[in-house]
């Protein structure tokens, strides 16, 4: 990424081959991951919040082999496969360096293992950090999208009641997924009297909104949206601590066949510019993995 701006910011380069540090791995990456933060932190939007190491390559999540090992890394070696989150960003690469990681199952493909780390951390963090209970509502912004899919069944599976804003187009796949759908063009006071807590996957919603249904902004986070700390609502992002044990949450959900991802679609590294194009004019509407 040569600066922020539209998506001719991004091109391929050749940069050096990093070396993994104590507690780290270093992973020839197969797939990398591609979500709507990417878009966020390339158009200049959350500058202040992500700073950009040197070269500035994105991507939160990515999944491929182990290529090396640093100093005191036991529990995976070279030729293991793994899915890795990358709070650092790094993911667009031939290699990466990794300080969290799960292991790839056997039955899990390639394209969801690349898929699954930054929405299912996000998702089970956000879960975490909301606190929310069997039989206590939960709103989420942008139900169907990477994060919300996997927050919602997750949510519904531990007897959360779920009302997901969504598109109307969308509304069929919220209920598949266990959620109440409610229209996201329409005021969030005419759809829903109020809820326990709100979880804003989308970053484009009405806070305010949303914080009256909440009764404050305890009990909301917003995953994406640079102005939620502006009205008292947190910008959550990830928790060095907790993101292994999240990871390992949600790839055994995902590996047991209690968790559906978003369809996914795979295009070449060499076309992200293209990706992002059409993710944030809309063009494309699900999530893209790219083939490294």
């Amino acid at each position: 990424m040569s600066d922020y701006g539209d998506p001719d910011v991004l091109s391929l380069s050749t940069v050096a081959v990093p070396e993994p540090g104590p507690g780290q791995i270093r992973v020839a990456v197969r797939f990398a991951g591609v979500g709507p933060t990417d878009l966020a932190i390339r158009a200049g939007h959350l500058r202040h919040v992500f700073k950009l190491a040197d070269p500035a390559i994105l991507g939160f999540e990515a999944a491929g082999v182990v290529d090396a090992v640093g100093v005191g890394v036991r529990d995976v070696a070279a030729g293991d496969e793994v899915a890795v989150s990358l709070p650092g960003l790094g993911g667009y690469a031939e290699y990466v360096v990794a300080s969290y990681w799960v292991r790839k199952p056997a039955g899990v493909s390639w394209e969801h293992a690349a898929a699954l780390p930054a929405s299912g951390e996000a998702a089970v963090r956000s879960l975490r950090l909301l606190g929310v209970t069997a039989g206590e509502t939960l709103l989420i912004l942008g139900g169907t999208g990477a994060v919300g899919t996997i927050a919602t069944q997750l949510a519904v599976a531990a007897g959360v009641n779920v009302v997901a804003a969504v598109r109307g187009a969308d509304f069929a796949a919220a209920k598949q997924l266990g959620a109440t759908p409610i229209d996201y063009a329409r005021p969030l006071g005419e759809s829903v009297a109020a809820v326990d807590a709100v979880l804003d996957a989308s970053g484009h919603s009405d806070l305010e909104a949303a914080v009256r249904l909440a009764g404050g902004t305890d009990r909301v986070i917003t995953l994406s949206d640079p102005h939620g700390p502006q009205i008292g609502v947190v910008l959550s992002s990830a928790i060095p601590d907790g993101i292994n044990s999240a990871l390992a949450e949600a790839m055994a959900a995902l590996a047991e066949g209690r968790l559906t991802l978003r369809p996914q679609i795979v295009r070449p590294l060499a076309e992200v510019a293209s990706v992002h194009a059409g993710l944030a004019d809309g063009a494309l509407r699900t999530k893209v993995v790219l083939a490294v």
